[in-house]
């Protein structure tokens, strides 16, 4: 009986080292992964930083100011007034919705309309 709790013990150890082994290697090739990924992250973080600054300098006032004046022959841009907006009391209000009887009188399982509640 003693040989066959050895044997079993002896492989029950190499199965364990087995396992040992190959989660070993696959957290290492996790945490790989996980340092690629954070590395591109970073890249595309500083990537976007230089967009967002490169929008801020092609969208300065000065600098749209110049392209308009550069440009006015061809857009004809002028800068915006106060009288070029209207009014509020101007606006139309909506008009009421169109409440059509067909459409929302109920009707009962037979097929008759019955009276309408509204």
């Amino acid at each position: 009986m003693r040989p066959v709790i050895f044997i079993l013990s002896a492989l029950s150890l190499i199965g364990l080292a087995f396992w040992a082994y190959r989660e070993n290697y696959a957290t290492q090739r996790t945490m790989r992964t996980v340092t690629l990924l954070q590395n591109e992250i970073a890249d595309l973080r500083d990537a976007l930083q230089l967009q967002r600054a490169e929008w801020a300098y092609l969208n300065r006032p000065s600098r749209l100011r110049d392209l308009v004046a550069l440009n006015f022959d061809r857009l004809g841009l002028l800068p915006m007034e106060p009288e070029q907006f209207g009014d509020v009391d101007r606006i139309a209000a909506a008009p009421p919705p169109i409440r059509d009887p067909a459409l929302t009188a109920p009707t009962d399982l037979s097929g008759t309309r019955t009276e309408d509640p509204l």
